[in-house]
């Protein structure tokens, strides 16, 4: 056992392989060896059948050749005639016997035989009249046509036994050849059944390991079993898990630093810049003034900047946990819309909600994070009056959401990068504060964590955003 575990995947397979073919090839080998022994039996029994025919016409021969010499003795006392018919009774005497290896009842052949000795007796005897001689052959030459009769009878007979004999061999054959057939049949069907079982368990579990890895889930062990050549390669990934996960907690130790070391003297700055401004250290000229309001816009958006890092490397984080419980997306959307009526009212906004969708499984709190992301960019980008519509539809396998605006799109150019974490567009709404370009890309780690898509459709003018979650219907 241990040396075919040994095995690596190509040989395990090629092993299976050629079990399944040997054992396929020993069920033909069988088959025909059963329908040649078979097929000799046919032609041994043949062979007798037509050798007995044979025969028991030659004896009929012989009874006429016998009654000729004897009658012809008879009448011309010829002593060549009685030897003619000696030697005819002695070839018939030959015959019988052939016949009863062939399986002739003996009791015919010595009826038959003990005819010829009252015919030699008359030929041999004293000289009475040819009528009354003649009488006497009659009677002995009736009793070899009956006997004669009798022995073909029993040929047909025994042709008929052989034959059904030989019928009942070859419906024995074929149920034993159909046996072992349907026998190999199964059981190479099991072994390939087990084959494949054991070699593709040990892939489904690698890509399974693998997928975990794409999904950053770095705390199941890797353990994968089978093949010699499988086992190593699931040994190199629990070596990757183990160095990504110590490179995941470096990163994450690295932000932590990077937060605690950035945000203490950018606060202190951002305390001097204004108690600059306060004009503590004294009053400032106008320029002055200036070059202080700038240093405090730009320690503004470098904290924003350090926070927005933070809070996406949080996102991405915690997209790779999931609590999924059943939601009804249609509550859940009428919940977001309610949570953000403040915003939407006060660009005097209509919002549309339309369509049904069955219950999902999926993290309440993080689906709803991606869509109020997305509805309140809608809501930033739409003009002042305008509508936004919510959809809701399904189809085999999918459930769709999707959200659609009138405001200006995002240009061409831009569509490709629009989820890229930091990207900000060409397009910005009038007199709102530049994002930080963080928010679609939350969206879609939330939505991808889900095994789902985001898309940005181009059947504008306004922005169309959909997504599409998994759905297995019952």
């Amino acid at each position: 056992m241990s040396n075919f575990l040994r095995l690596s995947f190509r040989q395990t397979l090629l092993a299976a392989f050629l079990l399944i073919a040997g054992l396929l090839a020993a069920a033909s080998l069988g088959g025909l060896f059963t329908l040649e022994r078979v097929m000799a039996q046919s032609r041994v029994a043949t062979a007798s059948a037509l050798l007995l025919t044979a025969d028991a016409r030659q004896l009929a021969e012989l009874r006429v050749a016998m009654e000729r010499s004897a009658r012809q003795y008879i009448v011309l006392d010829d002593p060549s005639l009685l030897r003619g018919f000696t030697q005819a009774g002695d070839d018939a005497t030959r015959l019988l016997g052939e016949m009863g290896r062939h399986d002739l009842p003996q009791q015919l052949s010595t009826q038959w035989l003990a005819q010829i000795q009252p015919i030699k007796d008359e030929l041999g005897g004293p000289k009475a009249s040819i009528q009354q001689r003649e009488d006497a052959l009659d009677q002995s030459f009736r009793t070899l046509d009956r006997l004669n009769a009798q022995i073909a009878e029993a040929v047909r007979r025994l042709d008929d036994e052989r034959s059904a004999a030989l019928q009942a061999q070859l419906e024995a054959g074929r149920a034993s050849v159909g046996t072992q057939v349907l026998g190999a049949i199964v059981l190479a069907a099991m072994l390939a059944l087990a084959f494949g079982v054991w070699l593709t368990r040990p892939l489904k579990r690698l890509e399974r390991a693998i997928a975990g890895l794409g999904e950053n889930r770095m705390d199941a062990p890797v353990d994968i079993r089978g093949p010699s050549d499988l086992r190593s390669l699931g040994r190199r990934l629990e070596w990757l898990r183990l160095r990504l996960k110590e490179l995941d907690e470096d990163k994450a130790r690295f932000l932590r630093y990077t937060s605690h070391e950035l945000k203490t003297p950018l606060a202190a700055l951002r305390e001097g810049v204004a108690l600059l401004e306060d004009g503590v250290a004294g009053p400032m000229t106008a320029d002055q003034r200036e070059i202080a309001r700038i240093l405090g816009h730009n320690t503004a958006t470098l904290q924003n900047q350090i926070e927005a890092l933070l809070r996406f490397n949080a996102a991405a984080f915690e997209a790779r946990r999931l609590n999924r419980s059943e939601t009804d997306l249609r509550t859940l959307l009428h919940g977001l819309v309610e949570e953000q009526r403040l915003q939407w009212q006060a660009r005097h906004l209509t919002i549309e909600l339309n369509g049904e969708a069955p219950v999902l499984a999926v993290d309440a709190d993080k689906l709803s994070a991606a869509l109020g992301n997305l509805l309140s960019n809608s809501i930033r980008f739409s003009p002042v009056a305008g509508k936004l519509f919510l959809t809701l539809s399904s189809s085999p396998g999918k459930v769709r959401i999707d959200l659609q605006d009138q405001g200006p799109g995002v240009a061409p150019a831009d569509r490709e990068r629009i989820f890229e974490p930091f990207f900000r567009g060409e397009v910005q709404p009038d007199g709102a504060v530049r994002g930080t370009g963080i928010g679609l890309s939350i969206v879609r780690e939330y939505i991808q964590a889900h095994g789902g898509r985001v898309d940005l459709l181009s059947d504008g003018p306004g922005a169309h955003f959909r997504i599409e979650l998994p759905h297995v219907s019952d």
